[in-house]
């Protein structure tokens, strides 16, 4: 059934909230944990669909979660029962196919219809060249993935694109390579598999010379390991933005992680003119650095953002939203691969922002965003894009009070903030943001 968000704008936000840990931590600690040999013990990890698929992707495989407790090892892992449905994760099949690339047996890795669609050669590849057999569909190498691995060995390795998702792809399965895996990123990505193993005791170097980022690992037994997933900054994103653009707005967002890779969206809104201040809450158990980020009404300037700065671009979306509020016209270049998102992304924020009653259009791969005054209730449809549709609420809670916006679709926040609407009632107030249908 598809939900229907309703959302009055010209309300202010004001207080506090908590955002679910870290999605790309969540899926990383469960894959480390299943194959570390003992017990980890893994706190606040996302209560979204995509991290509960990687749950029980790793159980099929042998791990055995108890609440927070995750106990695996090598023993323990074996030919899943049947074929490993993803839903509509796209890091929970990347990742998950460089982790069974390292066993010897067969697996069958599938999804829903859109990430039945979107490309695995760019994982395929690499995976191939360290001796691993994966099957797909077409030259992309589409959904359902057939991989048997065992016996691989190391490559030296340079992704033909940013992406943090290759990058662990390759490392995880290099964790039972014989010989040195190397991943060198001329552009650097989300460093959060690399702080795991880090954690896990991995046989691992790091180094970065001139911009470009490289990581050498060795064949290695991990150990089990503690963890309290920091707040997701993915989707603090959506309320540091809207407490920039809603009228009267003043919000805090608690013990975010903001560490390498993680927090460009921050500095392309404070070079917006953005009045967003950082409270560091790092403590001894956290992964990296945390902090608790403030974000008031602020006038914002056009600024031009270059992808290299938005690892995984997952914050451009609503980017655009505080472009189109902001006075001026803003360049995001070279974002090309928002086009092989959970939808065409790049499509559909030209579309979020034209409905909203802005102006946005595509370059070649550049998105060009005309602020406007103000912007005017809508309707929306997410097309099933959870990114999409609390980029629209943003939009909706930024627009003039003349009206409420319907923003359809919605159902597909549950992949990864399944809380997001509780919390917009409870920011704006109790029954004044509207509902749902």
């Amino acid at each position: 059934m598809t939900e229907v968000l309703q959302v009055r704008g010209g309300v202010p936000l004001t207080g506090s909230v908590a955002v679910p840990g870290d999605k790309s931590i969540s899926h990383r600690a469960l894959l480390l944990a299943a194959v570390a040999d003992g017990t980890s013990e893994l706190r606040g990890l996302s209560d979204g669909d995509d991290v509960r698929r990687t749950a029980v992707a790793v159980t099929e495989l042998g791990a055995g979660i108890d609440g927070t407790r995750i106990t695996g090892g090598p023993d323990r892992i074996g030919p899943p029962s049947g074929p490993l449905e993803m839903g509509n994760s796209g890091t929970t099949i990347r990742l998950l196919a460089g982790l069974v690339a390292g066993w010897d047996f067969a697996s069958v890795l599938g999804g829903d219809a859109s990430l039945s669609a979107r490309p695995m050669d760019r994982v395929a590849v690499p995976l191939r060249l360290m001796g691993a057999s994966v099957g797909g569909t077409g030259e992309r190498c589409l959904p359902p993935l057939t991989i048997r691995g065992g016996k691989l060995t190391g490559i030296d390795y340079t992704p033909p694109m940013a992406s943090a998702q290759v990058k662990s792809a390759v490392l995880l399965a290099g964790l039972r390579a014989a010989g040195e895996t190397v991943v060198r990123e001329p552009v650097p990505t989300r460093r959060h598999t690399e702080e795991l193993l880090a954690l896990c005791g991995a046989d691992m170097t790091e180094t970065d010379t001139d911009g470009s980022h490289v990581v050498r690992l060795r064949a290695s037994d991990l150990r089990p390991f503690e963890l309290d997933v920091p707040g997701d900054p993915s989707q603090a994103a959506f309320w540091i933005v809207a407490g920039c653009i809603v009228a009267g707005s003043d919000l805090s967002i608690g013990k975010v992680y903001v560490g390498p890779g993680r927090r460009g969206f921050l500095d392309v809104l404070l070079r917006m003119g953005a009045e967003i201040e950082e409270e560091p809450t790092t403590g001894p158990g956290d992964l990296a650095a945390t902090a608790t980020v403030r974000a008031r009404f602020s006038p914002l300037k056009a600024s031009e953002v270059d992808a290299a700065e938005i690892t995984g671009l997952d914050e451009v979306p609503v980017l655009a939203v505080a472009a189109a509020c902001a006075e001026g016209t803003s360049v995001f270049k070279d974002m090309g691969e928002l086009r092989v998102k959970e939808s065409d992304r790049l499509a559909a924020v030209v579309r979020l922002v034209g409905a909203f009653g802005g102006r946005a259009e595509t370059v070649g791969d550049d998105l060009v965003v005309h602020g406007v005054p103000s912007l005017s209730p809508a309707g929306f449809d997410a097309g099933g894009d959870h990114r999409m549709a609390m980029a629209a609420a943003v939009a909706a809670a930024a627009a003039d009070g003349s009206g409420p916006s319907l923003i359809s679709g919605f159902e597909s926040v549950a992949t990864s903030y399944p809380g997001f609407a509780a919390h917009l009632e409870e920011l704006a107030g109790r029954g004044r943001a509207g509902g749902r249908s």
